[in-house]
């Protein structure tokens, strides 16, 4: 199970953060995701992390302004924002497993989600 939370309504190139509490599996063991889906949109893949979080990658839409990490301790993962833009408005999810431009994890293993709505 997934509790993703920090979602929000911000103005263009503010920041938030995300969090996603895991729980259920062996956290560790795991390559983490994020995916957005935007209204009337296909799912996105944003970013993944590897199981021991010295690795990441990100969509080019999103790179030099999000940083995904993780805490294994904790059983959390992150997603750090920063000078969002209106295309970034969407639902976010964290996903169990590994992704990049083309591919994200099945949905079946995706949590709720949580909004980011950017607007002036």
């Amino acid at each position: 199970q997934f509790v993703e939370s920090g979602g929000g309504m911000v103005q263009p190139g503010g920041s938030l953060r995300l969090s996603c509490a895991a729980s259920g599996f062996v956290f560790s063991n795991y390559d983490m995701t994020w995916v957005r889906q935007a209204p009337g949109k296909g799912p996105e893949w944003v970013s993944s992390i590897n199981d021991s979080g010295d690795y990441s990658n990100y969509a080019d839409s999103v790179k030099g302004r999000f940083t995904v990490s993780r805490d294994n301790a904790r059983n959390t993962l992150y997603l750090q924002m920063h000078n969002l833009k209106p295309e970034d408005t969407a639902q976010y999810y964290c996903a169990r497993g590994g992704g990049g431009p083309y591919n994200y994890p099945d949905r079946n293993y995706w949590g709720l989600g949580t909004p980011v709505t950017v607007s002036s």
